[in-house]
């Protein structure tokens, strides 16, 4: 450090001095350098401070490297470049990046996982902001556990336009232990995905498909449309009192039950994910099991449509211990804070 301060001085020196008087003292500087090097041996020790000198002066004037005596130009160059990647290696050095998932939400998201099989990352992230825990869609696809199954199949939605004034009704068959065949009947209002009447029957008519959408309005606001298909047994019953509800009826087209792809969608998801995995022994066992479901679809399952939300719109609860309810015996969970 003491040499680099004497080098500075002498080069503040050198401006006041004239170029005759500069251009002497060069050469007796080189001549001594010369008698130097008859001496010196082969291989002369630089400290790191020599080299700093030697390549901040060659950044300044590169022509420099005529001038060098006791080491290669080449030498100079060589330490210059391993300068550069040193800089750049210290510019581009990693600040930190994005902070880890806790090992409780990480063991959470396998336990939710692995309790609710039919659950997709969606559907287990949903719950997880209704907890007030803000982990990433793709970070609860990451920690999930996998299993053996094809992935959930997606559909596109229609009629986005005038939703909230729009319900659909569809009919949709039920197997029981004895091999008879029950009729469940589902009414599910567009704008929030809500139920109105998911009843069973097991001879349906115009008169009693009348009386479920009479009982499923009630005292609130009517929907405008209806979308159904055209099976046989909405008969004039049923669009007369459609009529004077006033609800307008939309049937389908033949052979066409895209058309009415939210009833379509809700049937899928109560055989996916409850009728699918139970055994019904009658009539009155499938009304307890579709009672319990349509609590749990309007109430506690979020939805992808409603921005991770719930038909019954769910407040988020972030304090308190987490704690796992059943659903249909097991089948599905509902995570509260206690």
């Amino acid at each position: 450090m003491v040499d680099f301060l004497i080098l500075l001085c002498s080069a503040l020196a050198s401006l006041f001095k004239c170029r005759a008087r500069l251009g002497v003292e060069i050469l007796a500087l080189r001549h001594q350098i010369n008698i130097l090097r008859r001496k010196a041996p082969r291989r002369v020790l630089l400290t790191s401070v020599d080299r700093l000198i030697f390549v901040s002066l060659y950044r300044l004037v590169p022509t420099i490297r005529d001038a060098l005596a006791i080491v290669k130009p080449e030498t100079v160059v060589r330490w210059h470049r391993a300068g550069f990647r040193v800089y750049w290696r210290w510019k581009s050095r990693s600040c930190g990046g994005r902070p880890k998932t806790a090992v409780e939400i990480c063991r959470l998201i396998r336990e939710m996982s692995l309790a609710n099989p039919l659950w997709g990352a969606p559907r287990i992230h949903g719950e997880l902001l209704k907890l007030g825990i803000d982990v990433g869609q793709t970070t609860v696809a990451k920690y999930m556990v996998r299993h053996r199954r094809p992935p959930s199949q997606g559909w596109q939605t229609f009629l986005r336009n005038h939703a909230d004034g729009i319900a659909s009704i569809d009919l949709f068959v039920v197997p029981t232990a004895s091999f008879r065949l029950l009729y469940g009947f589902l009414m599910l209002r567009h704008g929030r995905r809500q139920i109105l009447a998911l009843g069973v029957t097991a001879h349906p008519t115009a008169e009693w498909i009348a009386r479920q959408i009479t009982e499923a309005c009630g005292w609130e606001r009517s929907p405008c449309h209806i979308i159904r298909d055209r099976d046989g047994v909405y008969g004039q019953v049923f669009t007369r009192r459609l009529r004077a509800m006033g609800i307008r009826d939309r049937p389908t087209s033949p052979r066409s039950p895209w058309q009415n792809a939210y009833a379509e969608r809700l049937i899928g998801s109560i055989r996916r994910e409850c009728l699918d995995h139970i055994v019904v022994f009658g009539e009155r066992h499938l009304r307890r099991i579709l009672e319990s479901y349509t609590a749990y679809y309007n109430n506690l399952r979020t939805h992808l449509s409603l921005n991770k939300d719930t038909p019954v719109s769910r407040p988020i609860h972030a304090v308190g211990r987490i704690v796992s309810q059943p659903i249909l015996a097991g089948l599905h969970h509902h995570y509260v804070r206690v």
